[in-house]
């Protein structure tokens, strides 16, 4: 079994071989991304245990944290739902204006998150073309934590759909033909047939949503209002630190992002490759 591994890795291809391959991406891996957390983890943990446990004690870090972590998980559940609806019908049906669309999902991604923040403020204040009409509802957007989580849906949706696109437009439709043939209803097709094939994708985009709101500032803390214990995110706070000159209190609210994402995102990608493999079988 080990012959016939060194002799796979061994196998001639496009590509330079295994082990160069392997090398030059753990070393790019290491340089970008490693060595640079290992710092904010070495300077964090000379905070000691009676600094750690001040920060841990913190009212105003823990419900930072809650509301950081909270609104990007309401974010990123909605943006699965809508994204996936966005993608089926970009994918499934042809309608004039489509292609127009289809670009205007990329425009988060191209659009300067302040600008984002300051447009969505601009529309949902109390005097904006929408909040005018949600606050003498109750419905208080702008200034509040559900601003929050509808920057996050903003700049959030173009991840689930192009990530659910392309496998929508690989499924093959004769499944749902014999699934339909079989008497199958459309609702059971979907939950049965199409949903399990797109699941995978689903989580993953999920994931990549759930990450960027996590660590979003530019389109949040127009929108947020930024009060303390009431709509003030964690990034924000670490920004707070350091204007401060509290660099130890920016490093332990940054470690505590850094360790709780780390975590949550770890478990998405072991369900994402369990999901995976339960499809190839």
């Amino acid at each position: 079994m080990a012959r016939g591994l060194a002799a796979s890795l061994r196998q001639s291809g496009p590509l330079p071989g295994f082990g160069l391959t392997l090398g030059l991406s753990l070393a790019w891996l290491g340089l970008i991304v490693l060595l640079p957390l290992l710092a904010l983890v070495w300077h964090a943990a000379g905070l000691g245990l009676a600094g750690w446990w001040q920060v841990l004690n913190d009212e105003r870090v823990m419900l930072a944290l809650k509301l950081s972590f909270g609104t990007a998980l309401a974010a990123a559940l909605f943006n699965v739902v809508a994204g996936g609806l966005i993608a089926w019908v970009l994918v499934r049906y042809r309608f004039p204006g489509r292609s127009l669309a289809d670009a205007l999902v990329d425009l988060p991604f191209a659009l300067p998150t302040a600008v984002a923040g300051i447009a969505l403020t601009a529309l949902y204040a109390g005097n904006g073309w929408l909040g005018q009409w949600l606050e003498p509802i109750g419905l208080k957007v702008a200034y509040a934590p559900l601003g929050i989580v509808v920057a996050l849906v903003f700049i959030g949706l173009p991840f689930t759909v192009r990530t659910v696109q392309p496998v929508l437009e690989a499924l093959h439709r004769e499944h749902e033909e014999a699934a339909a043939s079989l008497g199958a209803g459309r609702i059971t097709t979907l939950w049965r047939v199409v949903l399990p094939q797109l699941l995978p994708a689903m989580v993953t985009g999920f994931s990549l949503a759930f990450a960027r709101g996590v660590g979003e500032y530019g389109s949040v803390i127009f929108i947020a209002g930024n009060l303390p214990y009431v709509s003030e995110i964690a990034p924000l706070l670490i920004v707070i630190r350091l204007e401060e000159f509290n660099y130890a209190g920016a490093t332990a609210v940054a470690t505590l992002m850094l360790g709780l994402s780390f975590v949550i995102l770890f478990a998405i990608n072991l369900l994402e490759r369990r999901l995976a493999r339960g499809q190839r079988t």
